[in-house]
C-alpha cells in the first residue's frame, strides 16, 4: 500500500496543488458571490475534506488502487443503475442519489474517474495485445456499458465527455493509426448522418430539449424569414439562447478589471438575476463579469497548467498504468474545461457541464480531488533518468 522506499520526493508536484488550491479558492469566492445560499461554504468544506484525501492518497501507491478496479467498476455500475431507477430528477433529468439533506452524489462524475483508473489498469495488463481486436471490443463492451447509464439518464453533455475519455486512454495506451484512421473513415458519415436525422421532425435520437438547444445554437442568427422555412420561430429560438446571450453579456461588461466581487451595480447581469444558477455550469459569466478579463484569463491559465502538469507527469511516469492515470485525469480537465467555457462564451450549444474546481458542485469537485490524489503518487514514482541509473548502479 505504501511504497516510501520507491518514491521520490524531489518529484512530488507541489505545483499541481498549489494550482488546484489556487483555482478552488478562487471557485469558492466566485462561488460566494453568485449565490447567497451559503453554497460557497459547503464548497469550502468539500475542498478542505478533498485535500486531506489527496494527500492521503498521494502516498497510497496507485498500483495498489488498482488492484480493485473491478470493485470500482462493478460499484459505480451499480450506482449508475439505482440512478436509473431510483435517482432524485430534476431539470428533465434523473442524475442524483439523495443522501442527506441538499447534499447528494452525482454517480456520472464518479464515473469520469473510475473509467480512468480502470482502463489504466486493463490497458495495461493487456499492453502488448492493445491493437488486438478481442482486446478492444471487450474494452469498447466494458466502456458502453456505463455510458448508456449515463446517455440515458439523460445527460449527453457528460456522455460526450466519457466518450473522449476513452478515446484519449486508448490512444495514449498505443492505438495503431490505422484503427484511427478506420474510425474516423466510418464515424465521419456516421456522425454526419446522425445531424441530419436529428434535425428532422419527429426524431427520436435526442430529447427534445437538447436539440433544441442545437437548433437555438445553430440558427442564432437567423431572420425570421430563414427560421419560418425550417419551420421555426424566433421568439423560441431567442428563448433557447436566453442564457448563453446573458452570459456573453455578462463577460463582456467586465471589460479589463471587472465589477468586482459581491457588487451592487444595477447593471450586473448577475444582479438582475438574469443567469440561473449562475454557481454552477455558468460560473465562468460570473468571473468575466466580477473579475474582467484579468480573472477570466487567470482561470483559463490555472486551468491549463493543472492539464499540462498532468500530462508531464505521464510524460515520465514509470509505467503504462501510470501514464493513463495521468494522461486521463489530464483530459477531464482540458475536455471539460473547454465545453463550459464554450458554452459559456457561446461558441458551443448549450450543454450541462461545471468548470473543474470552479463551478459549485461537491460531487464534481471530490471526484476531482481523488483522481488528482492518484496522479500525485503517479509522480512520486516517476522513471529513473540515465544519469540516476548510473548513479543508484555506481551506490
Amino acid at each position: 500500500m505504501f511504497q516510501f522506499r520507491e518514491y521520490r520526493l524531489k518529484y512530488f508536484s507541489i505545483r499541481l496543488i498549489l494550482y488546484i488550491t489556487c483555482l478552488s479558492l478562487l471557485g469558492v469566492q466566485v462561488i460566494g458571490s453568485a449565490s447567497n445560499d451559503g453554497s460557497d461554504k459547503k464548497q469550502l468544506i468539500c475542498f478542505i475534506v478533498g485535500l486531506v484525501i489527496m494527500l492521503f492518497l498521494s502516498i497510497v501507491d496507485y498500483h495498489f488502487i488498482l488492484k480493485f478496479h473491478w470493485l470500482m467498476y462493478i460499484v459505480n455500475l451499480g450506482l449508475l443503475v439505482y440512478v436509473k431507477f431510483a435517482g432524485d430528477s430534476g431539470g428533465g433529468a434523473q442524475r442524483w442519489i439523495r443522501l442527506s439533506g441538499s447534499i447528494g452524489l452525482q454517480p456520472s462524475e464518479l464515473a469520469k474517474i473510475c473509467i480512468v483508473l480502470f482502463f489504466a489498469w486493463m490497458l495495461h495488463k493487456y499492453q502488448e495485445k492493445i491493437n488486438s481486436p478481442k482486446v478492444l471490443f471487450i474494452a469498447a463492451l466494458l466502456f458502453l456499458i456505463p455510458f448508456y447509464l449515463i446517455l440515458d439518464q439523460p445527460d449527453l453533455s457528460s456522455s460526450i465527455i466519457l466518450l473522449l475519455i476513452f478515446c484519449s486512454i486508448i490512444f495514449l495506451a498505443g492505438l495503431s493509426y490505422w484503427y484511427i484512421l478506420g474510425a474516423m473513415v466510418i464515424g465521419v458519415p456516421i456522425l454526419s448522418f446522425l445531424m441530419y436525422k436529428i434535425l428532422q421532425p419527429g426524431q427520436t435520437i435526442i430529447n427534445n430539449y437538447q436539440k433544441s438547444r442545437f437548433l437555438g445554437f445553430l440558427y442564432q442568427d437567423s431572420t425570421s424569414e430563414e427560421l419560418a422555412k425550417l419551420g421555426l420561430n424566433i421568439s423560441d429560438i431567442n428563448a433557447i439562447n436566453y442564457q448563453q446571450k446573458n452570459s456573453v453579456l455578462a463577460i463582456g461588461s467586465g471589460q479589463l478589471f471587472g465589477k468586482g466581487l459581491e457588487n451592487n451595480t444595477i447593471t450586473s447581469v448577475k444582479n438582475g438575476n438574469f443567469l440561473s444558477e449562475p454557481q454552477t455550469d455558468f460560473i465562468y459569466a460570473i468571473v468575466g463579469e466580477e473579475l474582467g478579463f484579468v480573472g477570466a484569463l487567470a482561470v483559463i491559465v490555472l486551468l491549463l497548467l493543472i492539464a499540462v502538469e498532468c500530462l508531464w507527469i505521464a510524460k515520465n511516469a514509470k509505467d503504462l498504468s501510470g501514464r493513463l492515470i495521468a494522461g486521463g485525469m489530464a483530459a477531464i480537465i482540458a475536455f471539460q474545461s473547454f465545453f463550459n467555457i464554450g458554452v459559456a462564451t457561446w461558441i458551443l450549444p448549450n450543454t450541462g457541464l461545471p468548470l473543474p474546481f470552479v463551478s459549485y458542485g461537491m460531487s464534481s469537485l471530490m471526484c476531482l480531488m481523488l483522481g488528482m490524489g492518484v496522479v500525485l503518487n503517479v509522480s512520486l514514482q516517476r522513471e529513473l533518468t540515465f544519469k540516476e541509473v548510473l548513479y543508484t548502479e555506481y551506490e
